[in-house]
């Protein structure tokens, strides 16, 4: 018996990625959690006739601890997007005060489970996870990932025509760094099987896996960000970590990780000089099992870009510690 948890449910990412589990084989049971709406998201996707069973919770009469006990893997699209007037600092603040409350949830009531975090900004959120499972005794860095996917899912995607694949996701492109512009890193240069990419095109490519959030923003009118994309990639990658922790073997993919807590962790932390890094990592029953160093025979352009992901990935973390250990009054 599988139990998955969606953390934010009604929400514009919540619902299509509820949605998604609903519809997969793998998942026997799935409690979807959020402030307002729950019952109705759960209402309409109990009708699915799929395997998995369907309960939808709010806040009142304990619903976080009904929803994540017994919980195999919590997945976190929580938040607000940003509004007219807010600062990337205020949106912050809520979003991390929002995940900061989930997470201690998560230690209380299933400190075992595998927590999948998207809420952004993911380069701090993550390392807010970290922060208040260590506190609360519980941590396992093994079984906490930042999904990082979208921005693999975006470099299959925009590099198509060059990889000449019909269907984009057979192309393996390693998208290593962080989850927001700049440290986000597409290494070109790794991708699988072997493609070339004009010289006229690769900056501009770089760019659009960087920042192709902006472009849905930019469609939707600043209506809205990407929510159909992000519960795609979130579903891919939370269906790799539950194929990998029933036994499939060779499932590697792309995750925010605490290097230090993974095997193979150590020399990439080392290398960058960051402790929570995207890299391939090789999953298994116990969650991420190996992190794939592929730092080695990087160009020159991909390091340039490197440094300036680290420089970014520094203050990111940071400001993610400092709040879970001195949150705002």
């Amino acid at each position: 018996m599988v139990k998955a948890v969606v953390l934010g449910a009604s929400g514009g990412i919540g619902q299509p990625l509820s949605l998604l589990l609903k519809a997969s084989p793998l998942i026997d049971e799935l409690a979807l959690y959020d402030v307002v709406n729950t019952p109705g998201v759960a209402a309409d996707l109990s009708h699915i006739s799929s395997v998995a069973k369907i309960t939808g919770y709010l806040p009142k009469e304990d619903g976080l601890e009904k929803a994540l006990t017994g919980a195999d893997i919590v997945v976190i699209p929580a938040g607000i997007p940003r509004k007219p007037g807010m600062t990337r600092d205020d949106l912050f603040k809520i979003n991390a005060g929002i995940v900061k409350t989930l997470v201690e949830g998560i230690a209380k009531f299933s400190p075992k489970a595998f927590t999948l975090v998207i809420s952004n900004p993911v380069n701090s959120t993550v390392p807010i996870a970290a922060e208040v499972l260590k506190a609360a005794g519980v941590f396992d860095p093994k079984r906490l990932f930042g999904v990082t996917t979208l921005d693999v899912v975006r470099a299959e995607t925009f590099t198509q025509e060059y990889s000449g694949k019909k269907n984009a996701s057979e192309a393996t492109i390693p998208v290593i760094g962080g989850h927001s512009g700049e440290t986000i890193v597409p290494l070109f240069s790794k991708v699988s099987p072997s493609f070339q990419i004009p010289a006229e095109r690769y900056e501009d490519l770089v760019k659009r896996v960087q920042f192709g959030g902006d472009e849905v923003v930019k469609a939707k009118d600043g209506a809205g960000s990407a929510t159909l994309s992000m519960a795609f990639a979130g579903f891919r990658f939370a269906e790799a970590v539950l194929k990998a922790s029933q036994g499939a073997k060779g499932i590697v993919e792309p995750t925010f990780v605490y290097l230090p807590g993974v095997p193979g962790g150590d020399a990439i932390a080392k290398e960058t000089g960051v402790e929570f890094f995207s890299t391939p990592v090789e999953l298994g029953p116990n969650g991420a099992e190996k992190a794939i160093n592929i730092l080695d025979g990087v160009t020159t352009r991909e390091k340039e870009l490197l440094a300036a992901c680290i420089t970014g990935l520094e203050g990111n973390i940071k400001k993610g510690v400092e709040f879970a250990q001195n949150p705002p009054k």
